[in-house]
C-alpha cells in the first residue's frame, strides 16, 4: 500500500467524524512532504482509558507511522480544573500529583499501540503544566483578553445551567482558554479530539492564529456509542471495555458488549479491512464474530498467547460454569475490609456508585455467595473467588 493508499485508508475508516476547516486541505497536506506536529490532549481524571480512548491513540500511531511528529499531552493542570464538555455540575476536584499518577498509568495502558521508543521519530509525552507554571499575570490577563463573555455563553452545557439555575464556576469557565493554549505552546498543526471536545479545539485553533499567525487542523473522531441506545463509552461512569484490567478481564468485557457493538469495536479497534469485517456476518453469528473481536483486540494490548488464554478461560468458565483459574491476582489493602472497597480494589475502572448498583443487583458474589450489602466485612486472609457482574473475576492468594 502506497503513501496514496494510507491516507486514503485512514480518513474513509469511519473513525473520523469531521476535519476542520477542510478535508481536503488536511489530505494534501498529508501528502504533502512537510512533518505535521499532532497531539491529542487528555486529562488524567481515572485511572483506567477504555477502548473509545485507545482507538483515538491508535489514530495518532497511524499518523506517526506516516513520518509526523505526535505528542500524547496530559493535562496535569487542566485535570485540576475539570473539563465542564457536557457536565451539568462541576467536576471533582483533583490534585495535581493524582493527575500525574493516572497519566504514568495510562501511558502504561498504551504502550502496545503507540510507539514511544522508535529511534527516529517516537511519540512524545508532554504535560501542560510545563509552560503554564510559568505563566506570570501579565501572560494570564494577555491570553484571557483573547475571548468574550458571550463567546463562552454559547456552550450548551452553561446555558443549561443558567435556565436551571445552577453555578457556573469561573476556573470551568476558563478551562477553554487552558486547553486551548496548549495548541499554542506546542506549536502543532494538527489536533486529535473527541467530537464533544470540538468547541475547545476551536478555541486552541483561534489562539494559534492569534500568538502565531499559524493554521491548525481540527481532526474530530467519533465516541463509541452504541447505535441503539446512544449509550457511550465513559471512565467516569465505569462503562465500557478498559485498558490495564488483565487479558481475562478485557476479554469477558468485550464478550459483554451488546451485540450491536461488535462491528464499531472491529472498526475502531483493529486494523482489520472492511471486507474482513464484513465477511464476519456478525448478525448471522454474533457469539463467535464477538469471541474473534475479543481475541483480536486483546491480542493487540497483551499478546497472541494471553488472548488464547482468556478465550480458553471464557469458554471453560461459561459452558463449564468453572472459575476461570487465570484470573487475575489482587493483593486487598488490609486483613478486613468493607466490601465496597474490596470490590473498588479489584476494578477502579469501577466508579463507587457503579458498584453499589451492582451490589444492589445481586451482581456480586464471592466465593459463589452473593453480596448485597455494601458494608459487608470481608476476611481476605483466606483464599477469595470474586465475580462482579457477568465478565469480571478476581481472586486473592
Amino acid at each position: 500500500m502506497n503513501k496514496e493508499q494510507k491516507v486514503d485508508d485512514i480518513l474513509s475508516r469511519g473513525i473520523i467524524k469531521e476535519i476542520l476547516p477542510d478535508k481536503n486541505k488536511f489530505r494534501e497536506a498529508l501528502l504533502g512532504n512537510k512533518q505535521l506536529r499532532f497531539y491529542i490532549g487528555a486529562d488524567a481524571t481515572g485511572s483506567s482509558l477504555h477502548l473509545s480512548h485507545a482507538k483515538n491513540f491508535m489514530l495518532l500511531e497511524e499518523f506517526r507511522q506516516l513520518g509526523h511528529k505526535v505528542f500524547v499531552l496530559f493535562g496535569d493542570l487542566t485535570a485540576c480544573i475539570g473539563d465542564p464538555s457536557d457536565r451539568d455540575s462541576a467536576r471533582s476536584k483533583l490534585t495535581r500529583d493524582k493527575a500525574r499518577q493516572f497519566a504514568e498509568d495510562w501511558v502504561e495502558q498504551i504502550k502496545p499501540i503507540i510507539n514511544f521508543e522508535d529511534e527516529n521519530n517516537p511519540a512524545e509525552v508532554v504535560f501542560n503544566s510545563t509552560w503554564f507554571d510559568k505563566f506570570s499575570t501579565t501572560e494570564l490577563l494577555e491570553l484571557f483578553s483573547t475571548a468574550t463573555v458571550q463567546q463562552m455563553l454559547e456552550r450548551d452545557m452553561f446555558e443549561k445551567r443558567m435556565k436551571e439555575n445552577k453555578p457556573i464556576f469561573l476556573h470551568e469557565f476558563l478551562y477553554p482558554m487552558f486547553q486551548g493554549y496548549d495548541s499554542v505552546a506546542l506549536d502543532v498543526d494538527v489536533e486529535l479530539c473527541g467530537t464533544d471536545q470540538i468547541f475547545n479545539a476551536l478555541s486552541g485553533r483561534d489562539l494559534l492564529k492569534r500568538f502565531k499567525r499559524k493554521e491548525k487542523f481540527v481532526v474530530a473522531v467519533n465516541l463509541m456509542e452504541n447505535p441503539k441506545t446512544g449509550e457511550l463509552m465513559s471512565k467516569t461512569n465505569g462503562t465500557g471495555v478498559f485498558l490495564g484490567t488483565g487479558a481475562t478481564n478485557m476479554f469477558g468485557q468485550i464478550m459483554a458488549l451488546p451485540d450491536e457493538m461488535i462491528e464499531i469495536v472491529l472498526v475502531n479497534n483493529t486494523r482489520l479491512s472492511k471486507q474482513s469485517i464484513a465477511d464476519l456476518e456478525i448478525e448471522k453469528d454474533p457469539r463467535n464474530a464477538k469471541i474473534f473481536s475479543a481475541t483480536e483486540i486483546v491480542s493487540t494490548f497483551y499478546g497472541q498467547e494471553e488472548a488464547q488464554k482468556a478465550k480458553q478461560a471464557f469458554i471453560e468458565t461459561f459452558s463449564k460454569g468453572t472459575f476461570p483459574k487465570n484470573a487475575p491476582v489482587i493483593s486487598p489493602s488490609a486483613e478486613k475490609l468493607p466490601l465496597l472497597q474490596l470490590i473498588s480494589e479489584c476494578d477502579s475502572s469501577l466508579s463507587k456508585s457503579e458498584i453499589r448498583r451492582l451490589i444492589k443487583q445481586n451482581a456480586v458474589s464471592i466465593n459463589g455467595d452473593k453480596c448485597s450489602d455494601e458494608h459487608q466485612i470481608i476476611d481476605s486472609t483466606i483464599k477469595l473467588e470474586i465475580k462482579i457482574g457477568k465478565q469480571r473475576f478476581f481472586q486473592t492468594k
